[in-house]
Order: structure tokens, then C-alpha cells, then sequence
């Protein structure tokens, strides 16, 4: 909207300024994060007043007994706002990746607030039908995918070069193509182009059966990092903490693909227009980092599903558009960890459990609980249950396993910011 007036009217003092991505993307990033200072306390105030609160969540499994009942939930909403308003002033809502970004945040939101709803509202422990959730991650997954297959504005130019002529420095660029290749991190000069994978249909084919696979593998991308998002919201800050990270190094990643000296200066392909991505993503990391505001411990709200698939979905796309999905376990790493301690949990005790036995890996998933619950509580609940991983008798307050889910972030956002340089 602001983008657009002073897009009309350049001649008036300081409206170049808007012309610039660092210029809309600090203001973007500050207006987020007041938005969601001042929203968060009026959202509190709200849920408070009207008796909305947390139902699910107790102090059973916490060794500290800190009684988690009685906050307000659905703070995906103050995000969601925080991030929409500087969006819609800011951003240039023609670029397509700005509008693939927020139907992203609009969709995993609303997904979000209907199972959010249902739990609180409806007082139905289990929220959402599982398929439903999985309905609306494929159907996001579907948007963002057949996007970038046929809308005219998502090319990428592979190469980027330039010379010094009379003076002047000029950059040369690949032609401009729609793409299934990726960013192999670590390999220097080389990017993978999915469509190498079905060469056994020729040359033709290949490239349909590539676009069908980036397309599903989208979908996958997508519903993989929403829900480890969802699975890593257990902790005060824990989620938004660790999301505000990933997004710093997504913002990076995503200048360095939108520019054409620093895509030249890594070796990267370049994708025009997804600089715009930038405006959003400062946006995002505002929001995030207002949230924590309220949301670090003692807790005044949680995101919810609200938030939690929103944040995800979002980091997914993201990722997908920039054509760097090969980074996002290693980005993603703590999101990663929490699903497979998941998965592992429950396939391991449902495979003893038909031998009649009680065997878990952990004491608790997803694995964060794990740092914080004892021996003695599994087998109070279940004493014939055997543990393969005990761990230290040592518990550690939420904070602290926070704090060190956080850093664990910090340096696998730093590894994945490396690989533009360590190939």
C-alpha cells in the first residue's frame, strides 16, 4: 500500500527510500515487532477477560510443577497480525512470491485456528480430524508447487557472471528458465536438477516427472516442517525462539538469491523478485521476536496450532522458493529431532508392545520433554517399562532446555549460512 503510493510518486522527498529492499525490510521488521508488542497485550487482556484459556496443558509431567493452565492459547493470531499489517504497507503485493507468502500465513493460520477452536471451544482434546490437517498442508503444498511450475514470473537464471568493461562493471546472466534444480550444499559450480532422476524416460519426459516429484516434494517439505514447528511448540519460547533463527538465516538466503552481485559473489542461481521475500521475512522475525515478549517464561499466551503450523508452513515454502529445501535439515535440525523422536517412540513401543512388552526409546517425546521427566514418573505410570536411552538423572528447568534448544539452532543456522561459502 505505502510501496505502491510512493511507487507512483518517486519525486517526493524521501520516497526513493522505498525503492530500496534493506530500507522496507528494517521498517517492515520494527512495525512487526510493535504490532505484535502491542496487539499481544491487548489479545492477553482479551482471552483473559473472556475465560480463553489452555486446557490441555498441566504441571503432571513437569518436575518444577510449573502449572501451565489457565493461559490464553491462539497467540498464532498475534504473529499472523504482525506479520500481515507491515506486509500489506510495505511489500509490493503484485511480486508473487509476496503473494505465495501470504496465502501461506492466511491458510496454516486458519487451519491452525480451527483446530485451535476446536480444542478450546468445542473441548475436544484431540482438536482437528488428522486428514483435514493433512488436506490443507497438500492443498498449500499444491498452490505453492504448480506456482512455480507455470507462473510466468517464477524463472531462475542458474549462472551469474560479470566484467569489468570501460570502467563499468557488467553482470551477465544465464538465460532465464523455469527449473527444478536445487542448491547442493557443500558442492561448488553444481546445482541438482531433480529431472536428472527420471532420465530413463527421456529427454522429454524427464522433465514432466521432475516437476510432478518438486511439486510432491513440496507438499512433503511443507507438512515436515509445519508439524516439527507443532511438535517443538512445547516450551515457553521454545518455538518462536528457534523459528526467529531459522527465519534470520532464510532472509539471508534469500537476499543473497535475489541479488545479482551477491548470487555472482556465491556461486547461486539467481531468482529475480524473490528479494521481496526479504520484506516479508523481517516482517516474520519481528513478529516472532514481539511475541517472545509474552511468551517467554513465565508464559502469558501460547502460539497454539494457530501459530505453530503457520510458522512452519511458512519456513517451508520459504524454503521452496529460494530453491534451497536440501538445507532445511540441516536448518530445521531441532524441528527434525523432534518428529523423529516421535516417530521413533511410537513404532518402537507399538512393535514391543505386540510382544507384550513396554519399551520406549526416551522417557518422554517429543525429545525436549525427555530432559525434563524423570525415571521414577514412567515408571510410576508404567513400571514393567524398559528405557534405551535413560539419560542424566539430572532435570533441567524448561529455560534452560530452551536456551539450549536455541543454541543448538544458532549453530546449524551458521553451518547452513557456511555452505554459500564452504563448497
Amino acid at each position: 500500500m505505502i510501496y505502491s503510493f510512493f511507487n507512483h510518486f518517486n519525486d517526493l522527498l524521501g520516497a526513493r527510500l522505498f525503492t530500496y529492499i534493506s530500507f522496507r525490510a528494517i521498517v517492515a521488521g520494527v512495525i512487526g515487532l510493535l504490532i505484535s508488542i502491542w496487539f499481544g497485550n491487548w489479545f492477553i487482556n482479551f482471552m483473559k477477560r473472556h475465560n480463553i484459556s489452555e486446557t490441555q496443558r498441566d504441571a503432571k509431567i513437569d518436575p518444577f510443577n510449573v502449572a501451565k493452565k489457565g493461559v490464553p492459547t491462539m497467540g498464532g493470531l498475534i504473529v499472523i497480525a504482525a506479520i500481515l499489517v507491515p506486509c500489506l504497507l510495505l511489500g509490493k503485493l503484485t511480486n508473487v512470491y509476496m503473494i505465495l507468502m501470504l496465502i501461506t500465513t492466511v491458510l496454516m493460520g486458519s487451519l491452525g485456528f480451527a483446530d485451535d477452536y476446536i480444542k478450546t471451544f468445542k473441548k475436544k482434546k484431540d482438536g482437528l480430524n488428522g486428514w483435514v490437517k493433512i488436506g490443507g498442508q497438500v492443498a498449500l503444498g499444491l498452490i505453492v508447487g504448480l506456482t512455480l511450475r507455470f507462473a510466468p514470473m517464477t524463472t531462475m537464471n542458474e549462472t551469474v557472471t560479470h566484467r569489468i568493461e570501460n570502467n563499468v562493471e557488467v553482470f551477465e546472466k544465464s538465460p532465464e528458465i523455469k527449473s527444478t534444480q536445487t542448491t547442493i550444499p557443500f558442492v561448488k559450480h553444481h546445482n541438482f536438477n531433480y529431472a536428472d532422476l527420471f532420465n530413463w524416460l527421456g529427454e522429454e519426459n524427464k522433465y514432466r516427472a521432475g516437476w510432478i516429484f518438486f511439486v510432491l516434494l513440496t507438499i512433503f517439505v511443507v507438512a515436515a516442517v509445519s508439524n516439527g514447528a507443532n511438535l517443538n511448540d512445547g516450551m515457553d519460547g521454545m518455538c518462536a525462539g528457534n523459528s526467529a533463527i531459522i527465519a534470520i538465516a532464510l532472509l539471508i538466503l534469500a537476499y543473497t538469491s535475489g541479488s545479482v552481485i551477491w548470487a555472482e559473489y556465491f556461486d547461486v542461481m539467481y531468482i529475480p523478485g524473490s528479494e521481496e521475500l526479504v520484506v516479508f521475512l523481517a516482517s516474520f522475525i519481528g513478529a516472532l521476536v514481539g511475541y517472545l515478549w509474552w511468551n517467554g517464561f513465565p508464559a502469558q499466551v501460547f502460539l497454539g496450532d494457530t501459530g505453530s503450523l503457520t510458522v512452519g508452513g511458512i519456513i517451508g515454502v520459504c524454503a521452496m522458493i529460494i530453491h534451497k529445501e536440501l538445507l532445511v535439515p540441516v536448518l530445521c535440525g531441532v524441528f527434525l529431532m523432534e518428529s523423529v523422536s516421535v516417530i521413533l517412540q511410537t513404532q518402537v513401543y507399538k512393535f514391543y508392545k505386540r510382544k507384550g512388552q513396554h519399551v520406549r526409546v526416551w522417557k518422554r517425546a517429543p525429545l525436549h520433554d525427555h530432559f525434563r521427566t524423570s525415571i521414577e514418573q514412567v515408571l510410576n505410570n508404567d513400571p514393567t517399562c524398559s528405557i534405551f536411552f535413560k539419560g542424566s538423572k539430572n532435570l533441567h528447568h524448561e529455560t534452560k532446555i530452551v536456551l539450549r534448544f536455541c543454541i543448538v539452532t544458532l549453530i546449524l543456522a551458521a553451518i547452513t549460512i557456511l555452505t554459500l561459502k564452504i563448497r
